[in-house]
């Protein structure tokens, strides 16, 4: 049944990076908070960086609940499912940090995505996960479904935005600066794109 592994290598490493589509969930520290869970999946946005670290791209979206819960408190899960193949259900429990576009770091962060135009999804953090508590389960329950393609409905959408006009897109919204809950979200005026 359930697993405990020490890092991130071989053939979990090898089933993180397979999958078309994960989930992040954060909270904040009030126990009445909201409660995010995010789906995630836009091909090569998540990166394995070493056996400990992650990182995956935050493009564009009408809110920013994780990065506002990850400002406040830093707790983040990460959550594979397999769909197809052999049942399995890996979870990542740590720390994550969004690094944002003006951050020093963000070049070197970005080069690990080599797959993905992110001009075209209006990118606008790089969140990087820390692990500190690496778990699968079975999975037994989860259906099979099959992978068909890629939307290209956020990519079509965000392509034709620039730093300006995404600024102002993120301004107009009502949980992208602050969360639902109040906490502060994406620093915004919008860093210039590095790119």
């Amino acid at each position: 049944m359930g697993k405990t592994y020490e890092r991130i290598e071989g053939r979990l490493r090898s089933f993180i990076e397979e999958q078309p589509v994960f989930f992040t969930a954060t909270a904040p520290l009030t126990g009445d908070g909201t409660v995010n869970l995010s789906p995630k999946g836009v091909k090569g946005s998540l990166a394995v960086l070493d056996e400990h670290r992650l990182a995956y791209l935050d493009f564009a979206g009408s809110n920013a609940e994780t990065i506002a819960h990850l400002r406040e408190n830093g707790r983040i899960t990460l959550m594979w499912c397999a769909f197809q193949g052999p049942p399995n259900i890996v979870r990542v429990h740590g720390s994550g940090e969004p690094v944002f576009r003006d951050d020093p770091r963000f070049p070197e962060l970005l080069a690990c995505f080599p797959d993905v135009d992110s001009t075209s999804h209006g990118l606008r953090a790089i969140i990087v996960v820390t692990a500190g508590l690496i778990r699968d389960t079975c999975g037994y329950a989860v259906p099979f479904m099959a992978y068909e393609r890629e939307r290209d409905l956020h990519a079509k959408r965000f392509a034709r935005e620039d730093d300006a006009s995404l600024d102002a897109y993120f301004h107009k919204k009502d949980h992208v600066e602050t969360s639902i809950d109040g906490l502060p979200g994406l620093p915004l005026p919008l860093p210039p794109s590095p790119m």
